[in-house]
């Protein structure tokens, strides 16, 4: 019985201990622009896949999590802001960390987050961590979205977004959520040279 305890605990210990939103491996490759001022970003909330380019050249494709019942603004905006280690002011849930925040429209940005199949967000646009951190490394405030119901690039590169669905990912530790060990970039490098 004491042993049954004891595994019960040490199990509890372990998942407590979990990191970021995670599904298996799931890695994202970024490649550097040559010329960051000519980056620039495409939504499909359709899809939900998020492209950032430059030019013709994608330097990135990931699926992100749009707005529940269309709540995600369409249209064309700029980056206005960005903060890595934003966290939540509103209630409900004020200190939830939302990472690698680059903001569109007031109260509207991309972040870290839970990714999900089916729109899920009030509004914002998550992306895994894997993702989040690229795309805060890939943009900066000024860089044109454009987001629309379809864009042209998910019939050129839509095939080459890898799906993800995290909504049976266990929640990490409250306590390491609100620390700010959750503000670590993932390893190895953020954008690759190619």
């Amino acid at each position: 019985m004491k042993f049954l305890r004891l595994s019960i605990i040490v199990a509890a210990l372990a998942l407590g201990a979990c990191v970021a939103p995670r599904s298996g491996s799931y890695k994202v490759t970024a490649y550097a622009p040559k010329n960051p001022d000519a980056v620039r970003v495409k939504v499909s909330t359709s899809t939900q896949n998020i492209y950032v380019l430059e030019g013709d050249r994608l330097l990135m494709g990931v699926q992100g999590c749009v707005g529940a019942n269309g709540s995600t603004p369409k249209g064309s905006f700029r980056i206005q802001s960005k903060i890595k280690n934003k966290r939540r002011i509103s209630q409900p849930d004020a200190g939830y960390p939302m990472a690698y925040w680059c903001d569109f429209k007031p109260a509207y940005g991309f972040h870290e987050g839970f990714v999900w199949s089916i729109p899920r967000t009030h509004g914002c646009i998550r992306m895994h961590r894997e993702a989040a951190a690229r795309f805060f490394a890939l943009v900066k405030v000024g860089t044109p979205v454009s987001i629309a119901s379809s864009q042209p690039e998910d019939k050129q590169y839509g095939h080459v977004v890898r799906k993800l669905d995290q909504r049976n990912d266990p929640d990490p530790s409250r306590a390491f959520m609100m620390s700010s060990g959750w503000f670590k970039d993932p390893a190895g490098p953020l954008l690759v040279k190619q």
